[in-house]
Formats: structure tokens, sequence, C-alpha cells
């Protein structure tokens, strides 16, 4: 698998061959993708080339379809990457994400997919790109009364996720520590789950959706605590 070169590349394939390789770059990835405009196939009466939209405009965007049948649109992160995508002079459009994602609505969409690099995104992961931003939304429990709670440590240290998560942390001046531990809460769950405690003075809702999103690529990790 082979990168363009960084003259060839712009900041959002940089960032998304970057985040391909280390989930600590992707909330910086989904930052630069929601600033970016990108490239549809899309028709608004024009046989081919590039469409300049209008107030009032109707148009069609491309879909095609997955190995499996099922529908997605395609978009791309530069003319180059969308020329070396198709095999027939089409019309294109240039939009800024945010308006692809709310004009697609309810359709997954994948981003560079005959490149080396790409992503997919699903329906529920735009709506909540589009609502809250990069990052996931933490989920709070609040304890009513006394519950057994066991700690520990984890017999199989999860080094890759604890490197990942360390460089995402080190981005925010007001985490003061984070550890790694084993929880199990008889009560709720048969099996225990690994836990990160973060001890911020800050913006922690900030954090915890950043390192959320890290962490959600190791599918051990199921909770983040303060």
């Amino acid at each position: 698998m082979k990168a363009e070169s960084s003259q060839e590349e712009n900041a959002l394939e940089r960032m998304l061959s970057m985040a391909a390789n280390e989930p600590a770059h992707r909330p910086e990835f989904l930052k630069v993708l929601l600033a970016s405009k990108v490239y549809v196939l899309g028709d608004a009466g024009a046989s081919h080339g590039q469409i300049n939209l209008e107030a009032g405009s109707k148009i069609k965007i491309q879909h095609w379809e997955k190995q499996d049948g099922t529908p997605v649109i395609p978009f791309f992160s530069s003319m180059k990457v969308l020329q070396k995508s198709i095999e027939t002079e089409q019309s294109y459009l240039e939009l800024p994400v945010r308006s692809l994602f709310e004009m697609t609505s309810g359709t997954n969409l994948i981003l560079n997919p005959k490149s080396p690099y790409g992503k997919e995104f699903l329906r529920e992961e735009i709506e909540q790109l589009l609502a809250i931003g990069a990052g996931r939304e933490p989920m709070s429990r609040v304890v009513q009364q006394e519950t057994k709670v066991l700690l520990g440590q984890p017999a199989n240290y999860p080094s890759a996720m604890v490197a990942s998560l360390s460089k995402i942390l080190a981005k925010h001046a007001s985490v003061k520590r984070a550890f790694v531990l084993l929880m199990h809460e008889p009560s709720v769950d048969a099996k225990p789950h690994l836990v990160v405690g973060i001890e911020d003075d800050g913006d922690v809702q900030k954090v915890m959706r950043e390192a959320g999103n890290v962490a959600a690529d190791n599918e051990s990790l199921q909770r983040l605590s303060i």
C-alpha cells in the first residue's frame, strides 16, 4: 500500500493516510474532513465536467454498489483521486463535506473508494458527526445505591491502545493523568471490562469524545470514566 508524495496529497489525504495507520490521528482527520470541500459524481443537466450550482439547482448524486449490493455514495478528496477512480468522463460537483452529509442524510458514503486509503461512513456515524463533530459521545450512568465493583490490572495489557491514547491525551494540557484498569460489576455485567480513567481540569467532555473515538477501535474497550 503506497501513498502519494506529500506534494501531491492535500491536507485531507495526508490526515486520511495518517489516521489509517494510527488511531490517535483519527479525531484530527475527522476535524479536517468536516472543514473540507470534496468531489462527488452528479448530474444537474450537464453531460460531463464540473457543474456550477446555483440557488434552487436540482442535482442527482451518483450511487455505487458495494460487493454485497449495498448502495453507497462515493466522494473524493481531490480531482486527481476522482479521475483515477472512473473510466469515462462524467459530471461532478465540488461540495463542502457538511453540505454533502446533510443532503444525503440516511445514506452511507465512502471516501476515496478505489484508493489505497479510504473510509466508509455509516449513516449513524454521519448523524453523530453533524451533531457533535469529531469524537464519540461518552455514555454516563448514575449509581443510585451501594454497588460492589471489582478492580484490577488486565492480564493482557492493551499496549497498542494505551500508546494511541497516550498520543491523543498528550495534546490536552488539562489532562493531569490517565490510567487503565479492569473493572467488573457483577450486578450488571457477566464479564469484566477495560476502563480508562482520566483526571482532567479542563473541557473533559471534549477529551472524553476524542479518547472514546480512539478507544473504539479496540473491541475490548467498552467504557470510559473520569
